[in-house]
């Protein structure tokens, strides 16, 4: 698996902080989060994960470890699997494990959301090709009947036919059970020699038993209960079938138990009972529709921050294939829009170079163009209290504007640009009504009331209080502010570009130089908090009161060294002054061991100021000014 280095040394920082790869059992990730189960959540510190620059949120929701990241989840992931040596075996672990359980509710939910994550970029990207089509057609581009259309509707169709083959695969898993001998139970399900059953006259038995063959395609409940069950079966399996035997024996009695009883007993009962939930959810929008998308609207939002938006996932799956759509989603697409619309006020109220626009604005086009929100919610909608009421005022206006308009989403998509341009949902006038609706309403009440002056810290630069940190001063032309960084060593200034490693001298990492030390001994090249410390303690990061993040990293590769000739003064989130001993290192060892000392001094987030003006010396010395940051 390859791995950006940039990610590595934030990957080992957050397996520490959840306990080490030990503590880890299992991990997946959403469009945005990272979802460990660990085995002792109590040796996590959650503190310590918040406090991390690049993380947005942390919360344990559904019995999961959850890390809000954003749209570099991908990333964290590969270089957390990689670092961690997590397998598959990790999922078949899961079953042995001690794991502090919590509630019902949560393991319900657990099992819910570890079933569909997996599957939801594939849900989605198919439901794309499905609205695609739908738009082609009716442009009259495509005919239904031409066999273009059928080799791209097979595309779009699969993995909603073949729903339960997936959904026996990722539930297997979550449960500690064989997860292909779970997809191959969904499978039996829609085998040919079992489906030519379905409307067949006259009695149609098992072994005596009358049973009614029903078409299982695209369901999801009576898998569910199906893996249930059968997760318990391989358990009892396996503790009275010698181990030897095992390996054939186990799978041959679940197939011979599991697709007999599925197709009797538990696929009925779950018919019935996702009928049953679905035709609740409608009874309630037909009992009352603008109260019943008012309070969905209001709601969603919290849902999707506790993770529990996953338990409408099989409603709304359950509902697209039983009406051919779903007004669920159909409410909840507003949630997305007032988030939007949130993240839009907020960027327009805070100040060029602001906290506020750092966040908001990247969260802006993610939600946009991608449908992803959490970023919003979490970077932007729950630090601050009265966002918290706009959300719900917004989304739940909004939803009932849909709800009244009995606006329902047609295939399986992300709200985004591209399912509102592909025309998903229906009617597409009231849709377009009540997302307008949420969206201008999250902007106007974040603007105009949702920005407490408590929180104007984070809007208006110029607000903030004035503490001047050593070595700031004004320029005299104009009213920029300039902001010395110090040389943290003693030694030869090398450019950044001329660094024999191209992931600093390409400056993916951020501006500045490198020294070539001359003595063992860091410093603080500012006044700041020390808000990165990483484990092997060859580099640390210190933030400033003005949001400057300085980097120094000792050495190239250095990582590698495991912390071995490294000495740490600091902690995590210590005040530091400049000039104040951070790290002492053994160079001569460094040097043995075949790294080079080369160590870069970096403004990691030097694309939010205006410039970097680098001192021309050759040669720097231990509390000289090295390079200013133009504010």
């Amino acid at each position: 698996m390859g791995v950006n280095v940039k990610y590595t040394e934030e990957a080992k920082q957050i397996i520490a902080y959840v306990g080490g790869k030990q503590n880890i059992i299992n991990l997946v990730h959403c469009a945005t989060r990272l979802r460990f189960e660990l085995k002792d959540k109590s040796r996590s510190n959650k503190e310590a994960l918040k406090k991390m620059p690049y993380v947005l949120q942390v919360m344990v929701s559904g019995g999961q470890l959850q890390v809000v990241i954003g749209s570099a989840v991908q990333d964290y992931y590969n270089a957390i699997v990689e670092l961690a040596g997590i397998t598959g075996k990790n999922n078949e672990d899961t079953a042995n494990a001690k794991i502090k359980k919590g509630n019902f509710a949560d393991q319900i939910m657990k099992v819910i959301s570890g079933a569909f994550s997996p599957l939801i970029p594939l849900l989605a990207g198919a439901g794309m090709i499905k609205a695609l089509l739908t738009v082609l057609t009716e442009a009259h581009i495509l005919d239904g009947a031409d066999s273009t259309y059928a080799i791209l509707s097979a595309a779009g169709n699969a993995v909603f036919y073949f729903l339960p083959i997936f959904l026996g695969i990722t539930l297997a898993k979550q449960l500690g059970a064989n997860a292909y001998v779970g997809g191959a139970i969904g499978a039996a399900l829609l085998e040919p020699n079992f489906t030519a059953l379905i409307g067949t006259e006259g009695t149609t038995d098992f072994l005596g038993i009358r049973i009614t063959p029903t078409d299982y395609a695209s369901t999801v409940f009576p898998i569910f209960v199906s893996m249930i069950v059968y997760s318990l079966l391989e358990k009892a399996l396996k503790k009275i079938i010698k181990q030897e035997l095992q390996l054939f024996l186990v799978p041959m009695f679940s197939l011979m138990i599991m697709v007999p009883f599925s197709v009797i007993v538990f696929g009925p009962f779950g018919n019935v009972l996702g009928n049953g939930v679905s035709d609740v959810v409608m009874w309630l929008f037909n009992f009352n529709k603008t109260v019943a998308g008012f309070i969905l609207g209001a709601t969603y939002p919290f849902l999707t921050i506790l993770g529990l938006h996953w338990g409408f996932t099989p409603i709304t799956l359950q509902n697209l294939t039983e009406f051919g759509g779903d007004i669920i989603e159909g409410v909840a697409v507003c949630a997305v829009y007032a988030e939007i619309g949130i993240a839009i006020g907020a960027y327009l109220k805070g100040k060029k170079h602001s906290r506020i626009r750092r966040i908001a604005g990247p969260s802006i086009l993610t939600g946009i163009f991608a449908g992803v929100t959490e970023p919003i919610l979490y970077g932007v909608i729950m630090n601050y209290k009265r966002l918290m009421a706009v959300i719900a005022i917004s989304s739940g206006i909004g939803g009932a504007v849909n709800g009244t308009l009995h606006v329902t989403c047609d295939a399986y998509v992300f709200h985004n640009i591209f399912s509102l341009a592909m025309r998903t949902y229906s009617p597409y006038s009231g849709f377009l009504f009540g997302i307008s609706t949420a969206l201008i309403l999250g902007v106007l009440l974040t603007y105009f009331w949702g920005i407490s002056p408590d929180d104007r810290k984070d809007f208006d630069v110029e607000g903030k209080e004035e503490k001047e940190p050593a070595g700031t001063i004004t320029a005299d032309a104009g009213q920029d502010k300039l902001l010395d960084i110090l040389a943290p060593l003693d030694g030869k200034v090398i450019l950044l570009q001329d660094v024999e490693d191209e992931v600093f001298s390409s400056g993916v990492t951020g501006k500045g130089i490198a020294i070539n030390p001359d003595n063992d001994e860091v410093i603080a090249p500012c006044d700041g908090t020390v808000t990165a410390l990483f484990s092997s303690r060859h580099a640390i990061g210190i933030t400033t009161e003005e949001g400057v993040e300085i980097l120094i990293h000792i050495g190239l590769n250095t990582v590698m060294l495991h912390g071995e000739g490294f000495e740490i003064f600091v902690k995590q989130g210590d005040k530091v002054k400049a000039g104040q001993k951070l790290i002492h290192f053994d160079r001569e060892k460094i040097r043995k061991m075949g790294y080079s000392l080369v160590s870069p001094v970096l403004v990691s987030n030097a694309d939010e100021f205006k410039d970097i003006i680098i001192n021309e010396k050759k040669l720097v010395t231990r509390g000289e000014m090295a390079y200013q940051v133009m504010i």
